[in-house]
């Protein structure tokens, strides 16, 4: 039996680390709990090469070695496992798993991908290289709605790979294109990757939301630009398309009032068409729509500039004076306004002030310079005189009275009291509170903006109409539902479980819409929800196990001596970890190098002053790499599996290495400008 490269070199990879394993072992003086614990990870990682099932893998051996851990007492063993199961159960970010899952396989259902890669592809047109850009663009998207990477990669392999090959296209560029830009899925939030994450390494699933949104725009727009510098150096990998392929079919009602190519300006044909003579021979029902349809997106601009200008030009409640305030101890037309924008020190009138010692009245400081017990008839304590022959009350109107004069504190008056901050009540002097001026950044987005639609509009002909009204139905009601979600996360809105509640039901209304909603549909989907979900909670339930076992062993402690002793700097222990990433990608999936791996790492982060956060943003860009390396590529396989025959697997693993030095640049652009992905949180989150 003839046994291929790939097998060699999972088997020459699992060589490796058992002889590692057993070196290490044989070279130290004294084998510790610890070296035990470390056999116990190389194992794990040799029986998940060999095939088997991550979680229980995980599950057995975690028991066997926690038992050793505990000196074969099994009771004890078996409440680990008890525990580490409840654990998993009572955490509640992992209920967004399965909303986030079904909302994903849903979409995935409602046959959106071929309608929205056409109409972008349609949009892109012109563009050097639009077929594998078209691609990115479009997996880009679909991946983000659906998480799903395996279905993403399988659909645009029908769906674009016989187009971009039919076109010229280079079998290697269409390859990585479909491949790299299926693996989006698991970066671009919501993202099921950094739900596993936060969960494992004890981070805020919302911070990481917000963190990895530049970051995964960031590498999508290094995919893009390279494909077009391709597609501009070597235009034989990825040739233009012909004018055949960039033809728009117009509607018959459109060909009425236009020329057969469509490249009369749209607004100025319909105007022009609503008075003229070909009125006639079209419905002005037709026209009067397709006229609302052109300006929607310029009515959509003007409510969102006139809203967001009001909003940053009213004033503010904190910025409220205290103009209104009425001075303690004042009422009526004596009452004076402060006119100070802040608090100011009470003045020697008006104010808290010592009572007069002269008036006999309230309390007064003994004549000598300390203490004095207070005269008495008879050299001895004496009451205080009274009418009644007792305790007698201060004189004032039978209550407890202020000072008097000026310096008395006084009650506010009841209706003249503490008066409302300008921001809530009108000023005294009946002038309104002055605006804000709107920053230089609003103008600066408003200018933007403005050009943008200025030459949308100049551009738009007939036949670009078509290609909008084709994103309308495709492009534009996946981002509604991909932002409804991000946006009520990041704004605080809802948790992530609330919002994967609302994509669910958004793909469903999208399912409905398109009406793609069946029995067997929904019955499917709940069925992969389902078994995914199962996955991803027993691959917790072992990670507990095995972190537990690992830790008993002193597996944990032992690293952390062992880097420690290594006197690392913070770049260089960020460079080591991210290169033992990178490099446990090529044989494992990045479900197990976070649930087994993470528990690891983390600890560490504090020794060396790394945020969490922004680790886990390394390792989200990091583990890119996991679904393009070989000989666990899965991509590799989703796609070779729907290729035509003469596409070769070496073809496809050697179109996934320029993306993979991609993704190697992104996480070097990361680690130097770590505002890329810090912003957006410490802007939201105040970190």
């Amino acid at each position: 039996m003839k046994i291929r490269k790939e097998l060699w070199f999972g088997f020459a990879l699992m060589a490796l680390i058992v002889a590692g394993a057993l070196i290490m072992l044989v070279s130290v003086e004294r084998i510790e709990r610890g070296h035990v614990g470390l056999l116990m990870l190389s194992l794990v990682v040799v029986a998940i090469m060999l095939g088997f099932p991550t979680a229980f893998t995980l599950m057995g051996m975690g028991m066997i070695f926690t038992w050793f851990a505990y000196d074969r007492n099994t009771t004890k063993t078996l409440d680990l496992m008890v525990q580490a199961t409840f654990k998993t159960m009572g955490n509640d970010v992992l209920i967004a798993i399965p909303l986030f899952v079904f909302m994903g396989y849903i979409v995935e259902r409602a046959n959106l991908i071929e309608r929205l890669f056409r109409s972008i592809h349609l949009a892109l047109a012109r563009l050097p290289g639009a077929l594998a850009v078209a691609t990115l663009v479009t997996c880009a998207i679909f991946a983000t709605a659906t998480g799903i990477v395996g279905a993403v990669v399988t659909l645009m392999g029908l769906l674009a790979m016989p187009a971009m090959l039919k076109a010229g296209y280079s079998v290697r560029l269409t390859a990585g294109s479909i491949t790299a830009g299926g693996c989006l899925g698991i970066l671009i939030p919501p993202s099921v990757l950094l739900i596993v994450y936060g969960a494992t390494a004890g981070v805020s699933v919302v911070q990481l939301y917000a963190g990895a949104f530049f970051p995964g725009i960031m590498l999508a727009g290094l995919y893009i630009l390279y494909v077009i510098i391709v597609a501009k150096i070597k235009p034989s990998m990825a040739p233009p398309l012909s004018a055949a392929d960039r033809f728009v079919p117009l509607p018959p009602l459109t060909q009425r009032i236009t020329n057969p190519d469509g490249t009369q300006h749209a607004l100025l044909g319909l105007v022009a068409a609503l008075k003229g003579r070909r009125n006639k021979d079209v419905p002005t029902g037709y026209l009067v729509r397709q006229l609302a349809l052109v300006l929607t997106p310029l009515l959509l601009f003007v409510f969102v500039s006139l809203w967001s200008y009001r909003a940053v030009t009213e004033p503010l409640a904190a910025e409220a004076t205290y103009e209104n305030l009425t001075r303690m101890g004042e009422e009526g037309d004596r009452a004076v306004r402060s006119r100070s924008s802040g608090l100011a020190e009470p003045p020697a009138e008006g104010g808290l002030a010592e009572p007069p010692a002269a008036s006999g009245t309230g309390l007064a400081e003994p004549p000598s310079g300390g203490l004095a017990e207070p005269p008495a008839e008879g050299g001895a304590l004496a009451e205080p005189p009274a009418a009644g022959g007792g305790v007698a009350e201060p004189p004032g109107a039978s209550a407890v009275a202020e000072p008097p004069g000026a310096g008395a504190v006084s009650e506010p008056p009841a209706a003249g009291g503490v008066a409302e901050p300008p921001g809530a009540s009108p000023p005294a002097d009946g002038k309104p509170m002055p605006e804000r001026q709107a920053s230089k950044t609003w103008w600066t987005t408003f200018a933007v903006f403005a050009a943008l639609f200025t030459i949308f509009y100049a551009l738009l002909t007939f036949a670009r109409l078509e290609v909008f009204k084709m994103l309308l139905t495709s492009f534009f009601p996946l981002m509604v539902l991909i932002l409804s979600v991000l946006g009520s996360i990041v704004m605080g809105l809802a948790t992530p479980t609330e919002a994967a509640a609302v994509g669910a039901l958004g793909g469903f209304l999208l399912a409905i819409a398109y009406r793609q909603l069946t029995f067997e549909v929904v019955k499917e989907s709940v069925f992969l929800t389902a078994k995914t979900s199962a996955m991803v909670c027993w691959l917790f339930v072992g990670s507990a196990i095995f972190s537990a076992a690992f830790a008993l062993l002193g597996g944990q402690e032992l690293v952390e001596r062992w880097v420690l002793s290594m006197d690392l700097t913070k770049t260089q222990f960020l460079v080591l970890s991210q290169v033992i990433i990178f490099i446990l990608g090529w044989p494992l999936e990045w479900t197990e190098i976070i649930v087994i791996f993470m528990p690891i790492f983390v600890p560490l982060l504090d020794n060396f002053g790394v945020d969490p956060l922004f680790f886990g943003l390394l390792v989200a860009l990091n583990l890119q790499t996991a679904f393009l390396s070989p000989p666990v590529a899965m991509s590799a396989f989703y796609l070779k599996g729907v290729s035509p025959p003469h596409v070769t697997l070496n073809q496809i693993f050697l179109g996934m290495m320029p993306f993979m030095g991609i993704q190697v640049l992104a996480i070097i652009l990361l680690y130097q400008w770590p505002a890329i992905g810090l912003w957006l949180p410490s802007v939201l989150y105040a970190r």
